[in-house]
Formats: C-alpha cells, structure tokens, sequence
C-alpha cells in the first residue's frame, strides 16, 4: 500500500508543512478505500466491500 501511495498519490514528494502532508494522506487514503477499484477484492473498492458484510 505504502508503494502504491507514494506512486499513484504523489505522497513521496516534500511538503510545505506538517498540515499539508497530513492532510495529502488522509486524502490518498480517503481515495484508495473509496474510489479505487482493487484487482483482489473483484474490482470492488474496499469500502464496497466493508459495506456488503
């Protein structure tokens, strides 16, 4: 996951302050359970998945 942030998100470059980068991974994090289909959960994102449980 950590990979995939840094290179689908842009989390591995520098940020002006704390404030920015905290709120540059809540966002990236925010995207990759909601808006990214995963190949291992069938295409599904994992909030779709949570949900259906």
């Amino acid at each position: 996951m950590n990979g995939i942030l840094k290179l689908e998100y842009g989390l591995d470059g520098r940020f002006r302050d704390l404030v920015q980068a905290r709120r540059a991974v809540r966002e990236s994090i925010w995207l990759y359970n909601h808006e990214r289909p995963h190949l291992a959960l069938g295409y599904r994102t994992p909030a779709q998945v949570h949900a259906a449980d």
